[in-house]
């Protein structure tokens, strides 16, 4: 069981990293965004480029020359704690949102390297109110922690490890 949560973990991690990369080369070199501007999808969705130097939703992207390889280390030092805890999932579910974080983060690594800043493109906007422009990565990122809370939450504790409470002990 635990070699099948590891494999579809892997699986996720890989389908991220792939559609991140091609979906940044698409608009990078089928799209041309970077030299006729924004690209008007839906009233409510945009494709725009941006070189985020920072990490998400652009924080810390002014820290200078040395910020790129110091989040390519923190990140790659992020990559593999989520790899142990993958190595340890204790349902597919787990599995599949760390698969998730760690596809997303890995294509943004590949973007720092290349780069020196990740390629993001996706607006999402209601009127004059915009969110921020993010990617496929981040956007598997943001789902992959989203379904650890929910998941956390979700759990109820072992009846052993009620033991004692509740019962003046």
């Amino acid at each position: 069981m635990k070699g099948r949560r590891l494999a579809l973990g892997l699986a996720v991690a890989l389908i991220v990293l792939a559609l991140d990369q091609a979906s940044k080369v698409w608009v990078l070199h089928g799209l041309g965004i970077a030299a006729r501007g924004p690209l008007v999808l839906l009233p409510v969705l945009n494709f725009v480029l941006v070189w985020n130097r920072g990490v998400t939703f652009g924080m810390l992207n002014g820290l200078g020359a040395w910020a790129s390889p110091a989040l390519v280390f923190g990140a790659l030092v992020i990559v593999a704690a989520l790899g142990l805890w993958l190595s340890r999932a204790e349902n597919a579910l787990v599995a599949g949102a760390l698969g998730a974080i760690a596809g997303g983060a890995v294509g943004n690594i590949i973007d720092r390297l290349r780069f020196g800043a990740v390629v993001d493109f996706i607006q999402a906007h209601i009127g004059r109110f915009s969110w921020y422009v993010f990617n496929v990565a981040d956007s598997a990122i943001v789902c992959g922690v989203a379904i650890l809370l929910l998941e956390g939450l979700r759990r109820r504790p072992d009846a052993k490890n009620l033991a004692g409470i509740g019962n003046g002990r």
